[in-house]
């Protein structure tokens, strides 16, 4: 009996340690499967946020590549549209370049055109003249017959009979005068022919410039002076009187004119506005007569200095202006102004040896060219205008 409670001990004892460890490993189970899902669940999260962050990064990557192909291509778009721009402006410049040339051909062609026309009218008119006195004398002439009763050789005969018995009369007297206002003249005659010999040294040849070159910083320096539609270099020519050319000639423009002190005023003019930088209508025409004021007073001061050089006074003012413009001529090389005072000098020199007044003298050599400077509208040689003027 007391076996059998043992074992029956033993059986429940048994029985509970398996039911204990049952449990024991139940719960432990589920703590492992509890573990197990918190640790899924981790992994998970960090799975969806390594998923996430990775997402993030592809779309800033794409997103950085999209703007940098788009970068490049407004770059690219940037570049094409200078280029085109760049080309378009070379393009305005050689159209306003041919445009310009196709203008001063134009203009001298109807210069040379107005200056046929009106030598054509001039030829005509003398034409006419001459036939006109051709009438008047042979109308004279036949109205001469008629009232001296003879026929015009007749008449010359007569004359010429009567003009030999009068020469074989006079001829002894008149050699004698000859002779007579000959040694009386001599001294006259040499100091003409010394004088016509000082004119002719004195005399130059034309050979002034006509052009003047300005350098220029670059050659997108000539877009601007030609400006938006050619309203800068209209604009130029209209207050200085002056021809600008722009060429293929790098780094320079052309400007063209016969008057040289306009062309001077053109030049200092296009160096300033050139230095300034602010090249537009009005601020051309500012610095224009800005400087056209400067050489009219740098004019009058060298007509002055001149006149005092050579010991000349009580000039006229415009005169003394004259005076000053030779300044800026130059013939051969030789300024004009230079070799006018010079010429001034030996004429005085040359007026005392001849016991001649040297003050009309030197006045008359210190205008002689100014006949150059004066107003070129006038016709005649430049000493024929030096008469007039003076």
């Amino acid at each position: 009996m007391a076996m059998e409670l043992t074992l029956l001990w033993v059986a429940v004892g048994l029985a509970a340690g398996i039911a204990a460890g049952y449990a024991a490993r139940v719960v432990l189970s589920r703590k492992r499967i509890a573990a197990a899902e918190a640790e899924a669940a981790r992994i998970l999260r960090e799975a969806g946020k390594e998923a996430e962050s990775k997402r993030r990064e592809a779309e800033l990557e794409v997103r950085d590549r999209m703007l940098q192909a788009r970068t490049e291509l407004e770059r690219e778009g940037r570049d094409q549209r200078n280029e085109l721009q760049a080309l378009e402006r070379r393009l305005l410049q050689r159209e306003e370049l041919l445009n310009r040339q196709i203008e001063i051909l134009d203009r001298r062609d109807k210069e040379m055109q107005a200056r046929q026309h009106a030598l054509q009218q001039r030829e005509a008119t003398l034409a006419e003249t001459e036939e006109r006195l051709k009438a008047l004398v042979e109308e004279q002439r036949r109205a001469l017959e008629r009232v001296a009763g003879m026929t015009a050789e007749e008449a010359k005969r007569v004359l010429l009979k009567d003009l030999e018995q009068e020469a074989r009369l006079e001829a002894a007297a008149l050699t004698k005068r000859i002779e007579e206002e000959a040694r009386e003249t001599a001294e006259q005659k040499a100091k003409e022919i010394l004088a016509i010999a000082v004119d002719r040294c004195s005399t130059d040849f034309v050979a002034e410039a006509t052009v003047s070159v300005v350098d220029l910083p670059s050659d997108d320096m000539k877009g601007r002076i030609i400006g938006r539609e050619g309203r800068n270099i209209r604009a130029f020519e209209k207050a200085t009187g002056i021809d600008v050319i722009v060429d293929d000639t790098p780094e320079a423009v052309i400007l063209s004119g016969f008057d040289s002190v306009r062309r001077e005023i053109a030049r200092i003019a296009l160096q300033r506005l050139i230095v300034d930088g602010r090249i537009h209508p009005a601020r051309i025409e500012e610095v224009v007569e800005k400087v056209k004021k400067e050489i009219e007073e740098d004019i009058r001061q060298a007509g002055e200095q001149a006149l005092f050089e050579v010991g000349v006074t009580g000039m006229h003012a415009e005169l003394v202006r004259l005076v000053g413009r030779l300044k800026y001529r130059t013939s051969y090389s030789q300024n004009q102004l230079q070799h006018t005072k010079e010429v001034t000098q030996l004429a005085g020199f040359i007026a005392t040896e001849l016991r001649l007044d040297p003050r009309y003298v030197k006045r008359a050599a210190l205008l002689h060219d100014v006949g150059k400077t004066a107003d070129s509208k006038r016709e005649g040689t430049h000493t024929e205008i030096a008469v007039e003027v003076a």
